[in-house]
């Protein structure tokens, strides 16, 4: 079977870590004979500086007509100082918005091998977790009305939070889909007892809770959950929230699995095309050094295998392999912990993951 894959290797550490993903679907797809089409086009900081927007009109036609998309990660300081809608991650909420990817889907596992490298008490890291943190995407504050009016105070800035019952349900129903694949536990997470956009949240999730009486599900607030994430991660299965508050406590989970560059996401909408990326950033300080962790961006291609294409096995080959190799005690420079035996690079981080697969 032939896929046609847009990438955007985008900023910084994207080159480099986008380049060890594709050999990894390349490897996949000679053991268990598929094919993968490559084709890349810009977005981010590389656009604007190409082209002068941070999304092309190229690369949403090519997004567009492709099975899925792969991409790296976008910004850095050189485009700090640029008007939002000009700034690099301006291409990325925009490429979400025209491929329609309301859903972004960010497992959090703590592979065995990486227990040394949890920050949390060794007895809470020994119990391990694995959790799905499902994050609604195009609404909400991110894309909520904004602006700047002058005010007797001087400038004032405004950022609107919103949210209609069609954005909350569909989320949802996502979540509840998902949890009725796992230990069908759901933890809808909000700030009710503050926030309007939160209570109309709480309310819907809880109206849609009737269609799945076999997921138990239970509510918790924003601030609540930071703590508990700490606390007690093995607590959460999969957890459903608004964009902000998934943004933020996906960040959480992922430091607590041993490094931000373990954790992959997905992000889709009505269709299986989707948009594949590691939640980090594009970490200009080490772009071109060899240093950057290849693993979350692997893990986001074994889930487009998973979600986009179907292909479960060739999912479950690429995760096997990355954790066959942590158990080595191979380590990237990121990941600290007294296992580990050896320090490598992306790119070898990438070939010894791609030698394990089909072994």
């Amino acid at each position: 079977m032939k896929y046609n894959i847009a990438v955007i290797k985008g900023d910084g550490i994207g080159d480099e870590i986008v380049t060890q993903a594709m050999k990894t679907l390349e490897t996949v797809g000679a053991a268990y004979n598929h094919s993968f089409a490559f084709t890349p086009v810009l977005m981010g900081g590389c656009a604007i500086d190409a082209a002068g927007v941070p999304l092309p009109q190229e690369t949403i036609d090519v997004c567009l007509k492709s099975d899925s998309v792969l991409l790296g990660a976008v910004g850095g300081p050189k485009w700090d100082t640029l008007p939002g809608n000009l700034r690099p991650e301006a291409g990325l909420l925009g490429l979400r918005s025209v491929m329609g990817l309301y859903a972004n889907i960010r497992p959090a596992v703590l592979f065995k091998p990486l227990r040394k490298a949890c920050p949390l008490r060794a007895d809470i890291a020994d119990r391990g977790f694995d959790m799905v943190i499902v994050r609604e995407l195009t609404g909400g504050i991110y894309f909520g009305e904004r602006g700047r009016r002058v005010t007797e105070n001087g400038v004032e800035a405004f950022d609107t939070e919103r949210y209609n019952e069609m954005e909350i349900r569909r989320i949802a129903k996502v979540a509840f889909e998902t949890a009725m694949t796992r230990r069908k536990k759901l933890i809808s997470i909000d700030k009710a007892n503050v926030l309007e956009s939160s209570r109309l949240w709480r309310e819907t999730v809880h109206k849609m809770a009737e269609e799945y009486p076999q997921v138990e599900v239970s509510d918790m607030l924003v601030d609540n959950a930071a703590m508990q994430l700490v606390k007690d991660p093995s607590q959460f299965d999969v957890v459903v929230t608004s964009n902000m508050f998934g943004d933020i406590l996906s960040d959480e989970s992922a430091m607590i699995t041993g490094s931000i560059g373990m954790l992959a996401s997905a992000s889709f909408g009505d269709s299986k095309r989707g948009l594949y990326e590691p939640i980090h950033g594009s970490a200009p300080d080490i772009a071109g050094q060899d240093k950057a962790n290849p693993v979350a961006t692997i893990l986001s291609a074994a889930m487009m295998l998973k979600y986009s294409f179907g292909l479960q096995q060739e999912c479950v080959a690429i995760e096997n392999a990355v954790n066959a190799v942590l158990q080595t005690g191979v380590r990237t420079p990121d990941i600290k912990d007294t296992d580990t035996v050896q320090v490598a690079g992306t790119r070898q981080m990438g070939e010894l993951i791609c030698r394990q697969i089909g072994k």
